[in-house]
């Protein structure tokens, strides 16, 4: 199958980047240097994946996703819950904890913690694989631990902790009113300002080191649920074993680039959004968030021993289960190809860390090309100054046409000079700017619609549309005059009226008008009114040009289809407004003007 890549022109864009094996960067002291890369257990099982599933879905990941840079395997939440009648996501009473207040592994689900060695056996499989181990873990203590009052674990005697004379105990250092808000009967803070609450989240996390976890998922300590002295103190344990652990923060929920630059040099990676699932809305929320934390010049940041990482979270394609089920992978995701594609596209840019969600024993061949296209794992790897354009301008790449068009070469984003550009907006019809086309002729069989409106008095080639011809256009419109307009003679796109889908990005609030596949739907068709207007009957509202600030970043030639001479990346779409252009790839090196439409 060809290799394909969609990426987003109004969207980001690549400065120059080199080509490096990506484990050569992965460990050592400078930790992270790369956006993290492996498979999350979550969206496929939610909290019932057993020890043999998980060690299967291991081997898959070893075989088919190591060698594109898959190196974690990361066991999501709730390991430590018996698989039982009456027990699910927030259910009291199920957990399975140590004499010290501490989750380990529920026996019934994972076999060999029987032996009293946790996930031992577990990591030691894993790492025999090539992969390294993770696991998710919530904030503080458990509301188990704490009914039951549980001693706290001294780990420089191995006793009881003692302090003034006393024995310390889970009911001195949890704080019941700060429970976490999602999950209320799980867990809650502890103190940190305590000895004794220090000495318990001590014995938590060298319990996980001496298990062999080699990835810390840190849950309800982020976002919504901001706990600062916890992470900074578990950060600080990490920082202090011999070998790496690297550390992720969740969840994402209401997070700011103001929140998150309180992390540095605390964690390797944090959540920004909230839970994204198979929805064209959760990947939608996606695109701003992305372009604020580049726009703060945060990707990556300051991390632990390294980079920290804003993670968009896990990828839910493929075979999934649902949020809260207490069931493994049952359906297929619901996102249409084209949106997977974006999701992908949009992960790689904004150089996320990318966990895989689905169910990789039952991966399909459309979803595994997806996930380990090369060029897209190299962006998401090497690019650099990635970030959101609401406009892209520039000249025109490529040879010429030698027809009667050549002339007046036209796009829908025009240089004018090195500061301005024009751009094909729409605006009600009776906005005294919206009245400024008229026809021009190129010959016996050729017509154009052309913007003049201050164009003479600035002494400039005209913005120009040409008519197309719809083939059962007899059929369908009749002798209306509508017609169908392309940027570009022999180009099959056409101008739309209005986004199909609803907008991604608050950049396209105007519903700003694009091209794509000419269809002869309503909303392409266009009428030149006796007033000078260029009016779609499907929206009601009219096309002008605009004159905004051009950023000069990219040469692109906007009708964003059919324009690539020589490409071995081919895939054009468009969703929800946003522009998805193709992109040449030479000598692993990306440039500005490799990224043309």
């Amino acid at each position: 199958m060809k290799t394909t890549l969609s990426l987003f022109c109004c969207s980001l864009s690549l400065l120059f980047c080199f080509y490096l094996p990506r484990g050569s960067l992965s460990a050592g002291v400078d930790r992270c240097k790369l956006p993290p890369r492996g498979w999350n257990s979550y969206d496929s099982f939610c909290w019932t994946i057993s020890e043999d599933d998980f060690l299967k879905s291991a081997k898959v990941v070893a075989k088919y996703l190591k060698s594109h840079g898959y190196e974690y395997v990361v066991l999501d939440y709730l390991w430590y819950r018996r698989l039982v009648p009456g027990a699910y996501t927030d259910s009291l009473g199920f957990d399975v904890i140590d004499q010290w207040g501490r989750m380990v592994p529920a026996p019934d689900r994972w076999h060999s913690a029987k032996s009293g060695n946790g996930f031992a056996e577990v990591a030691k499989e894993v790492h025999s694989l090539g992969l390294k181990f993770g696991i998710h873990v919530m904030r503080g203590l458990s509301r188990q631990a704490f009914d039951a009052n549980t001693p706290i674990l001294d780990i420089n005697t191995g006793r009881a902790y003692e302090e003034s004379g006393r024995e310390w105990r889970a009911q001195d250092i949890g704080i019941k009113e700060r429970s976490c808000a999602w999950m209320p009967h799980g867990f809650m803070s502890v103190n940190t300002s305590l000895p004794a609450g220090r000495a318990f989240l001590s014995s938590l996390y060298h319990q996980y080191a001496e298990w062999g976890v080699d990835f810390i998922k840190h849950d309800c300590v982020f976002g919504d649920d901001f706990n600062l002295e916890e992470i900074t103190y578990v950060s600080g344990l990490l920082k202090k074993f011999d070998r790496p652990i690297l550390y992720s923060l969740s969840p994402g929920t209401s997070v700011t680039p103001t929140m998150a630059k309180e992390l540095k040099g605390l964690a390797n990676m944090y959540r920004v959004t909230g839970d994204d699932w198979d929805s064209w809305g959760d990947v939608a929320s996606h695109f701003d968030v992305a372009r604020d934390f580049a726009k703060a010049e945060m990707v990556p940041g300051e991390g632990l021993l390294g980079s920290s990482w804003p993670d968009l979270d896990m990828l839910p394609l493929g075979w999934l289960t649902d949020a809260g089920a207490n069931q493994g992978p049952h359906r297929q995701c619901n996102l249409t190809l084209d949106e997977q594609r974006t999701q992908m596209t949009l992960w790689s840019m904004a150089r996320s860390p990318l966990m895989f969600g689905g169910d990789v024993r039952q991966i399909d061949e459309t979803t595994y090309k997806l996930i380990t296209n090369p060029t897209l794992l190299e962006i998401n790897d090497y690019s650099s100054n990635n970030m959101e354009f609401p406009y892209v301008t520039g000249k025109i790449l490529g040879p010429e046409r030698n027809h009667l068009m050549r002339r007046s070469k036209i796009s829908m984003l025009k240089r004018v000079n090195n500061h301005h550009t024009r751009v094909v907006g729409v605006t009600s019809c009776k906005d005294p700017n919206a009245n400024g086309w008229s026809v021009e002729s190129l010959g016996q069989y050729h017509e154009q619609i052309c913007w003049r409106k201050e164009d003479e008095q600035l002494n400039r080639e005209p913005l120009c549309l040409y008519k197309r011809i719809c083939s059962n256009e007899h059929v369908l419109y009749g002798q209306d005059n509508r017609r169908l307009f392309t940027s570009d003679d022999g180009v099959k796109s056409c101008l739309d009226a209005s986004p199909r889908h609803k907008l991604t990005s608050s950049e396209w609030k105007k519903k700003q008008p694009s091209f794509s596949t000419c269809r002869g739907d309503a909303n392409q068709m266009w009428k030149l009114s006796s007033n000078a207007t260029l009016r779609s009957s499907y929206s009601g509202l009219c096309a002008r040009v605009k004159q905004v600030k051009g950023n000069g970043q990219l040469h692109n030639n906007s009708t964003c289809a059919n324009r690539l001479v020589t490409t071995n990346l081919s895939l054009n779409f468009k969703i929800n407004s946003i522009l998805l252009i193709s992109s040449r790839f030479s000598s692993k090196l990306w440039r500005f003007n490799q990224y043309v439409a």
